[in-house]
């Protein structure tokens, strides 16, 4: 008992002198002084200031926010130790703005690691200890004059996020302690501050401490302050924190709400629960702390679909204090391997987002946030999770506004420390900040409808730490649903949450009829690069089991950071800052849209694959088509129809339905005057649903849903080249020279056309006096592409290897003249991929080539499969318009096309260009039925095909993309581009994938293996061409 009351006299000591101690390296101090954790609120002082809810505008409130004193040491050992004190000479300091990240204001270097602390290669984990070197320390100092009507109250500090911790001093006196880089810090400073006085503010901050050992997400680790800080008042006597849990009985009907109350003195508490219009619809009265109830007669129900949200206006008598509460009333239950709102075994189409800003680091604006929430909208996004730390407070009032199901996760990740015995989970030091930064989560952002999950933590291996988290969460609030990977299908988890699991574990699960779980995966779809390809048959599977629910894709925004390389402008990524520090290259970069949040390619796919509405055909002859509504709550009304019909790519007909009457999860049939087809062309249907007018953050006529529908089926090409005849004109001759010692040369009236005799490849291309090829171009096979993200995640790059030099090898090249048309053949052997290859040109008297590529494989030889299987030529750049009837106008693939509608499209080759973080395979378009390449005057090529084909057109070649054997540090902005076009003409592109980005391979649908292969096309020189056919 004795050494107990000197180590507490001591600590007082300690506290009021202003001396650190060896917190940062103590994982059971997490907190000196800290406040207890409250629900997210504000108390306003007047009724009209809590209706504006900007607390910004408050009387009781004060920003911290702005310019700063600042000092930065790199080693910790190195910081000052008397910083804090009032006449402390801060005049050789620097000014750094808080909010700020220290990194990418010129203090340290960004640092990018997926598994590992940013420490990797430089210390040898040994937690709770960190280093010293390299452990950068900032220390801040701000003079504030607190508003003198504040007098009499109650004053809190509210740091809104510190990375790593926090010491805290006001002048002059050391007021406290906190850890847990994601949660706010609040601090008493009633007794320290001086209202109406000059008051100092000082704090310091270390990279790393004992709690970053939880923290390794994989993100940029940057260090500093990352949300606003602010002063607020409060009375003395005072609501201290409130807790909202609305309900619904068991019919879905009728609610309840369940207040509890934390009252800081005695006095009556009023509750008023107030509509969306402002009316009261109940009221109750307290009297002290506790749990009051309130029933409501059939509320509006909150979901995704409809967040109608009350509020819940709380008021204390004795004192001015307002404290208004968004309440949302939805029942989340567990049934039956499924989870369900309000009834309803909803599908969650999710993401997963990092706080994260291009140009700012871990300071996210409430613009950007609201751009973020436009986004997901417009990409029928209904569900985000948090990953892996609590987000700013406003983050989830947005969401319980524009209808977000959040899974709230706590700040918990050791996936350095691995998942074995070494794992925090496990770990007995670690149990203390473990479960108080679940409990933290929960009790911050209880009272957000929005919040339908809670998670743990990501991966931090399991163990006793998690199984103890689980269950205090389960006891403080049974009315939702605990969720953490890494417990898989054990009794400390709700929900069954793998990440990447394939197709075949997905459907295996959903055939299983002893789950008692719903399979809802926490990441999946991996979208790194050039990627999100079978995104399709995933939801194919999602859609017929119904314990399978759906999955929050990895992930929404790419995470690299604004930066300046070689005088270019990149977004950077790890590695791009200095040769020492560890790095995962571009792994941070996975997201549906870019750091400057302009949608990547393959967001489109994902705002297909999750949208509610769905058209299929009933009997389009009749013009009847079903519409089925995969909302679960609401019916089609605030919704219309444009329909149009095309023929051959062109708009022929279009028309507007205004009245959709299709309830949830029902099927509807509408009929379209759709007028009549012909035989002789390829008719199709596209139908776009749109909104009547503005909803939350979208606007009128924003695109919901969208469909194309087949009228009749696609036209045979004809491949038949046919000699070009004039009327009372002699047909024109074809020829053949071979006496040149280098070319074949084939000439006709207004074209010439050679082949190079040493590798049998087309060299020249005259035709109408224009070259289509570029100088010292050739029309080649071709069998590779720049590997994409996922295909060096595989290693393809080198498992493909041989297909980039196929070991070509002339074997014979011969011609002849037959009915007035040049018949050149070449063949090859290609002893690299066990093949031979056999290369025809067929050419009319107009000049028009018809190509076909045959391979024959060596049946029995061990080959990998390739990449493409097609012909590649350089035309001039003055060819840089593009026309073709496929499907578009995006980029798409084999495996990830179908939100990209078949059609007619114009477009310029500067504009194919995806400028991915990394350079990579991008431009491809598919169903191609025409293809023309022309210059601005329409002269050019078109190419046609027996079957839709594939091409693309760049002003790059595919090696200016391509790393070679492994990731360069190189971003798409820094390559050159090339003075010419580079055309692709292809029967097929192997698919993109999507499972993973470190070893998966696209679906077996969508591969090319070792096999006979034959493709023909025909190439024709087409003049002036005005209108696109």
């Amino acid at each position: 008992m004795k050494k107990q009351i000197i180590t507490a006299m001591l600590t007082a000591v300690a506290i009021t002198v202003g001396a650190q101690s060896n917190e940062w390296q103590n994982p059971a101090i997490n907190a000196v002084n800290r406040a207890p954790m409250h629900t997210n609120y504000f108390a306003y002082e007047s009724l009209d200031a809590a209706k504006s809810g900007v607390k910004e505008n408050s009387s009781n409130f004060m920003t911290l926010n702005g310019t700063w004193r600042f000092n930065w040491v790199r080693d910790a050992e190195s910081r000052p130790t008397d910083f804090w004190k009032v006449k402390y000479d801060d005049s050789k300091w620097n000014d750094m703005q808080v909010p700020g990240v220290w990194e990418i204001n010129g203090y340290g270097d960004p640092i990018y690691v997926n598994v590992g602390y940013a420490w990797r290669g430089h210390f040898q984990n040994n937690p709770p200890s960190v280093p010293t070197k390299d452990n950068h320390v900032g220390s801040y100092r701000k003079e504030i004059v607190v508003p003198e009507s504040w007098d009499g109250k109650d004053i809190i500090a509210h740091f809104g996020s510190v990375t790593s911790n926090i010491y805290l001093w006001v002048n002059g006196k050391y007021v406290g302690y906190s850890e847990d880089s994601k949660l706010e810090a609040e601090f008493d400073l009633t007794k320290y501050l001086k209202p109406g006085k000059k008051n100092l503010i000082a704090f310091q901050t270390f990279r790393w401490c004992d709690g970053t050992y939880l923290e390794d997400q994989d993100f940029f680790r940057f260090s500093g302050v990352g949300r606003d800080c602010f002063l607020y008042a409060r009375s003395k006597k005072r609501i201290e924190d409130i807790r909202v849990t609305p309900t619904l009985d068991n019919e879905y009907k009728n609610g309840s709400l369940q207040v509890k109350l934390s009252l800081k003195g005695k006095a009556p508490v009023t509750l008023e629960l107030l509509d969306a219009n402002g009316k009261q619809v109940a009221s109750t009265k307290a009297n002290g702390d506790g749990t009051y109830n309130m029933d409501v007669k059939n509320p509006y129900k909150w979901s995704a679909e409809n967040p109608y949200l009350y509020t819940l206006k709380a008021t204390m008598q004795g004192n001015n204090e307002i404290i208004p509460i968004n309440v949302g009333f939805r029942k989340i239950e567990l049934k039956g391997a499924q989870v369900l709102v309000n009834g309803k075994a909803v599908l969650f189409k999710g993401v997963n987002r990092h706080e994260m800003d291009p140009d700012a680091g871990y300071v996210v604006s409430p613009e950007r946030m609201l751009q973020d929430i436009k986004i997901m909208k417009e990409h029928n996004i209904n569900a985000v999770r948090t990953c892996h730390y609590p987000d700013n407070n406003l983050w989830y009032d947005l969401c319980d506004k524009y209808g977000l199901y959040v899974v709230a996760e706590a700040n918990v990740e050791s996936h350095g420390m691995g998942y074995g015995k070494e794992t925090l989970a496990k770990n007995p030091s670690y149990a203390i900040p473990t479960m108080e930064r679940n409990q933290r989560n929960v009790q911050r952002v209880f009272n957000h409808p929005s919040v339908i999950f809670w998670s743990l933590g990501n991966e931090a291996g399991d163990g006793p730490n998690f199984e103890a988290a689980y269950k205090w969460i389960k006891n403080e609030d049974n009315s939702r649903p605990v969720q953490y990977e890494q417990a898989r299908l054990k009794d400390h988890t709700d929900i069954f949450c793998p990440m990447y699991y394939d197709y075949n574990g997905m459907e295996a699960y959903g055939k299983r009829t002893d789950a008692t779980k719903p399979l809802i995966q926490c990441e999946y779809s991996h979208a790194m690069g050039n990627s999100v390809g079978g995104f399709k048959e995933y939801w194919d599977l999602i859609r017929k089991y119904p314990n399978l629910q759906g999955g929050f894709i990895w992930d929404f925004v790419d995470q690299s950071i604004r930066w300046q390389k070689n005088g270019v402008t990149v977004y950077a990524y790890g590695g791009d800052f200095n040769k020492t520090d560890a790095s995962d290259n571009n792994f941070c970069d996975n997201g549906l849209i870019g750091p400057d949040r302009i949608p990547n390619p393959h967001a489109a796919e994902v705002a297909y694959y999750y949208q509610n509405i769905w058209t299929t055909p009933a009997n389009l002859a009749a013009g009847e088509i079903n519409i089925y509504n995969e909302n679960f709550f609401r019916d089609l009304s605030a919704y219309y129809i444009d329909w149009e019909v095309l023929a051959n790519g062109k708009v022929v007909r279009t028309g507007r339905v205004d009245n959709i009457n299709v309830a949830p999860q029902q099927t509807g049939k509408i009929t379209l005057d759709l007028g009549t087809t012909t035989n002789n062309k390829e008719w199709l249907l596209n139908v776009a649903y749109k909104l009547k007018k503005a909803e939350g953050v979208l606007a009128a006529g924003t695109v919901i849903s969208r469909d194309q529908l087949r009228l009749t089926q696609p036209l045979n090409t004809v491949m038949n080249l046919a000699n070009v005849k004039s009327t009372n004109i002699a047909e024109p001759k074809t020829t053949i020279k071979s006496d040149d010692a280098n070319n074949l040369t084939v000439k006709g009236e207004n074209f010439t056309i050679e082949f190079n005799k040493q590798n049998g490849f087309m060299n020249r291309y005259d035709a109408n006096g224009l070259e289509m090829l570029n100088k010292g171009a050739q029309l080649t096979p071709n069998f590779w592409r720049a590997p994409t993200d996922n295909d060096f995640g595989a290693g393809l790059q080198k498992k493909f290897e041989a297909w980039k030099n196929p070991g070509i090898k002339l074997t014979s090249l011969n011609s002849k003249v037959e009915s007035n048309q040049a018949i050149v053949v070449a063949t090859y052997d290609m002893a690299n991929v066990a093949a031979k290859l056999t290369l025809t040109y067929v050419i009319n008297n107009a000049g028009s080539v018809k190509v076909t590529q045959k391979m024959t494989a060596d049946k029995d030889a061990k080959v990998s499969p390739m990449f493409r299987f097609g012909m590649q030529m350089q035309m001039p750049k003055t060819f840089s318009k593009i026309e073709y009837y496929g499907r578009g106008p995006g980029e798409n693939y084999a495996d990830r096309n179908n939100s990209e509608f078949i059609g007619l499209y114009r477009q310029n080759v500067a504009d194919q260009f995806y400028s991915y973080i990394r350079p990579q395979e991008n431009g491809n378009k598919t169903d191609i039925r025409w293809w023309k390449q022309i210059n601005m005057g329409g002269n050019g090529l078109k190419f046609v095909s027996e079957a839709p084909f594939s091409a693309s057109a760049l002003n790059y070649t595919i090696e200016s993309l391509d790393d070679g054997d492994g990731k360069d540090q190189r971003h798409s902005p820094e390559v050159t581009p090339a003075d010419f076009t580079n055309l692709c003409i292809d029967k097929a592109q192997m698919g993109l994938g999507c499972v993973n980005s470190w070893g998966a391979w696209p679906r077996a649908e969508y591969m090319l293996p070792h096999g006979d292969y034959e493709f023909t096309f025909i190439m024709s020189p087409v003049k002036h061409v005005v209108d696109m056919q």
